[in-house]
């Protein structure tokens, strides 16, 4: 069972009480990520999150970790272009502890110096391993060419010479200028009283940070190319168009198709290319949502040999998908998400996490039988006709490797016209 509060202040709390559970995973969602950064402070909304747990006015970082460890739990946090959360995972009996811990950092961090440039160190460390990783780094150079000169299309970690020169009194105002209650949302899923924890949370958050109610910059895709010529063993590389944003009527169509072209080894694209032309190693298909734009991607790892006739047949399998999709095929991949969401449900983080999303896109709880119906009813027709809208964007790819044999955008372009 679900359910949901406001409390006067803005702050949401929603509860999943799942009976079978002894184990409760509680946490703050925060309508906050990379999107809400200016160029200058490019990966502060992340910096922010690593300095969560390292120490409050009357906690410091060591003291807070043997809070969680003392009972057996664990805590973490995340950063992605919306939202950054701050969560833990322990037994019921123990979930004041965790209640404590969460409320103490979001309203009595102190960003202590010394702790500041050991995360700054970490960050960096991280970034470092990021561009050792081609297969992460033609994802987000993909983003960064499809969303050029937006925040979307950045970093999350943000650059190193950015991250180098970001002062404490920066992520200050950062926390203070875009945490509020109204763009939090409390989630629970587990062994919870939604009464009871309610009332936890009323007593233990009485000073959140009062940040502005900002406007996003609207999300504007460009399409384009980016190529880098590297010695490495594979190729890898990005195909991909503007998708559809989490409003739009065709987006449980678009995830069916994502899933024909490229979900398993029994897709399309898996058994065209990699089966029977031995053209990669790996092929896959993904679509993500936003609040006001989308991305459809090709995901690929393939030789220079087989470049040269990797894009053409990816080209032609793009073409001929909205003409020839069987009922077969559309009533697997309408299982395929069924399952998914269905075996979601099955963790206590997936479903804190499920509410807060459908939340913050919805303003509402979406029982699971309504998106299970929404999947089964999309037709055949809703997916040809968004097979065939992705293709009138502007292509964007993104290339990593011994690319010299690769087509070059305005070629790929003419092939899907």
């Amino acid at each position: 069972m679900r359910k949901l509060t406001t409390l006067d202040n803005g702050l949401r709390i929603v509860t999943h009480h799942m009976p079978a559970f002894e184990s409760v995973t509680f946490g703050v969602w925060n309508n906050v990520g990379s999107r809400d950064e200016h160029e200058e402070i490019n990966g502060i909304a992340h910096f922010l999150e690593h300095m969560a747990f390292k120490g409050t006015k009357t906690k410091s970082a060591k003291e807070i970790a043997e809070k969680v460890d003392n009972v057996g739990g664990f805590m973490n946090a995340f950063t992605s272009e919306e939202t950054t959360a701050y969560f833990v995972k322990l037994l019921e009996q123990n979930l004041q502890v965790g209640i404590d811990v969460i409320s103490d950092i979001l309203q009595n961090s102190t960003f202590e110096s010394t702790e500041l440039e050991k995360e700054r160190g970490v960050i960096l460390q991280e970034i470092g391993m990021y561009l050792d990783d081609p297969s992460e780094m033609v994802g987000d150079y993909w983003q960064r060419t499809a969303f050029p000169n937006q925040p979307i299309g950045r970093l999350i970690i943000g650059k190193k010479e950015i991250i180098k020169s970001i002062e404490r009194e920066k992520i200050v105002n950062f926390m203070r200028n875009n945490y509020h209650p109204t763009k939090m949302i409390v989630s629970a899923a587990g062994k919870i009283n939604h009464e009871k924890f309610v009332e936890q949370i009323t007593n233990s958050m009485t000073n959140l940070p009062q940040g502005k109610i900002k406007e996003r910059i609207k999300a504007s895709y460009q399409g384009g190319e980016y190529r880098e010529v590297k010695e490495l063993e594979q190729i890898h590389l990005v195909l991909g168009f503007k998708g559809l944003d989490y409003y739009d009527s065709d987006y449980y169509a678009l995830n069916i198709y994502s899933a024909i072209m490229g979900a398993g080894m029994s897709s399309r694209l898996f058994q065209e290319i990699r089966e029977k032309r031995g053209l990669v190693y790996s092929i896959h298909a993904s679509s993500r949502s936003f609040y006001d734009t989308g991305t459809f991607q090709i995901i690929a790892g393939t030789g220079e040999k087989q470049i040269k006739e990797l894009l053409p047949v990816l080209c032609e399998e793009l073409l001929n998908a909205p003409k020839n999709l069987t009922e077969q095929e559309i009533e697997k991949s309408k299982t395929q998400l069924k399952s998914a969401t269905l075996m979601s449900t099955e963790s206590t983080m997936a479903n804190a996490a499920i509410a807060v999303h459908q939340i913050f896109t919805k303003g509402k709880l979406i029982n699971i039988e309504e998106t299970i119906e929404k999947i089964q009813n999309v037709t055949k027709s809703s997916i040809e006709k968004v097979a065939n809208k992705l293709l009138t964007s502007r292509p964007t790819i993104a290339s990593i490797g011994p690319i010299q044999n690769l087509e070059t955008l305005d070629k790929v372009q003419n092939r899907l016209n």
